[in-house]
């Protein structure tokens, strides 16, 4: 008898069949499906829609086992290579799996950015490979960190981050605390980033857990960080709306990192604008200033152990360890991380780190939300439509600010509820 492939092919099953097929509906082993829909998906224009939507929601266990398996056909391993199709579960597993070429890996290190090359740089494979090394550094995409990264593999032996010739030479530590986002200490004209010291604030076993317990679980990424300063996604005055303020917070950022003022520009001093006569922000420009003067260790520990004010501007934060650690805080609420799920700015690693953990992915508002801001990955907003209730598919099907892939899954799935609604 052959196999269900080679009668799709061949051009043997009905268009019912075929729908059925691009649905993943076909009673056979799930590698088998998966086969039948890569090759759908690239070779058939009327049902290939449909086999991309399923895959993009193909069951994460299985995807995972299928992936890894080394008997796994090329073209199902290069359909989830491909940039467009990435996922981030499943990426690490292809890159070990030895039926992925190094001629297919090195073309990736070459040509992928941000994290797909973190992961890369942890990959086994690329550690024991010095031309996949060599790859990986003649990516044009590399950050700072990265290139130091893959220099240390190539060399072996640590390599300190490039500072522009312009950056002023570091000051020796010094004895300072932070009270009311005020200095306390030495003056001087440049003063380093500070950790976080609140010496009055009170005892709460609770957040010193999760603060040890993120920094023991995440020591290597923080120390690839180095003292990134705060950078915060959208710029610091997104909700105050006010220019001025953002001169007032970038020369008070100027002053922290040791940068000297321009000669043709007169010296701003950190202070907020006249204009600013609302308490509630006076006191988040001040909150920023502290935030600025902090850190990568110090905005985390800020963020794990911070108010809600403070976290709502962590999560903005550009250094993605530090924004991450926002939603490992035992104090945040169910409401500030179903505000969190609805913006615009933030870093695309906070959004795909929300429905990992259970208790906000149990939180309907927050998977609504997630679902419907265009900045969610793709492939987690499709795993999270099927949790929609049959009104929020139809509104999701015609937000024009959502991607045309999720638009048309909306509706699809739309229309089969209120058919199966209609039918009972």
């Amino acid at each position: 008898m052959p196999r269900m492939l080679d009668l799709i092919r061949s051009n043997a099953l009905s268009s019912h069949q075929m729908m059925t097929a691009s649905k993943g509906a076909l009673h056979v082993p799930a590698p088998e499906m998966v086969e039948i829909l890569v090759y759908i998906a690239e070779h058939n224009k009327i049902f290939g829609g449909h086999a991309r939507f399923t895959l993009a929601a193909w069951d994460e266990a299985s995807a995972q086992t299928i992936v890894a398996d080394p008997a796994t056909p090329k073209e199902v391993l290069e359909y989830w290579l491909e940039p467009k199709n990435l996922r981030p579960t499943l990426f690490p597993l292809l890159l070990e799996n030895p039926s992925v070429s190094l001629v297919k890996v090195a073309e990736l290190a070459t040509t992928l950015k941000g994290e797909w090359i973190d992961a890369m740089i942890a990959s086994p494979r690329v550690r024991n490979s010095r031309q996949l090394q060599n790859d990986l550094a003649s990516n044009k995409e590399l950050s700072g960190v990265q290139t130091a990264r893959i220099q240390e593999l190539i060399t072996g032996r640590r390599v300190s981050i490039p500072v522009s010739n312009d950056s002023p030479e570091p000051e020796p530590a010094r004895e300072v605390k932070v009270e009311n986002a005020e200095v306390v200490g030495a003056s001087a004209p440049a003063q380093p980033p500070l950790t976080l010291q609140q010496e009055n604030e009170p005892s709460d076993p609770e957040a010193d857990d999760a603060l040890v317990a993120f920094f023991t679980e995440h020591a290597a990424e923080i120390n690839a960080e180095g003292d990134k300063p705060f950078q915060p996604i959208g710029g610091f005055y997104d909700e105050i709306h006010a220019e001025p303020e953002t001169h007032a917070v970038a020369a008070a950022a100027g002053a922290a990192s040791g940068a000297a003022p321009s000669p043709s520009v007169p010296a701003l001093k950190p202070v907020l604008p006249k204009k600013l006569t609302n308490p509630e922000d006076e006191k988040r420009g001040s909150v920023l200033q502290k935030i600025a003067r902090l850190d990568v260790k110090g905005r985390i520990q800020l963020a794990v152990k911070g108010t809600k004010e403070e976290r709502a501007i962590l999560v903005r934060d550009g250094t993605k360890i530090v924004a991450l650690a926002v939603l490992d805080s035992p104090k945040i609420s169910d409401g500030e991380v179903e505000k969190f799920a609805t913006q615009k700015n933030v870093l695309e690693a906070v959004l795909r780190s929300i429905p990992m953990k259970r208790r906000f992915a149990k939180n309907y508002a927050v998977v609504r939300n997630l679902t419907f801001n265009p900045r969610t990955p793709l492939d987690v907003a499709l795993g999270l439509m099927k949790n929609l209730l049959v009104q929020d598919l139809k509104h999701l099907s015609g937000n024009k600010e959502v991607s045309e892939t999720v638009r048309k899954l909306a509706l699809r799935m739309f229309k089969q509820r209120a058919e199966a609604n209609n039918k009972k």
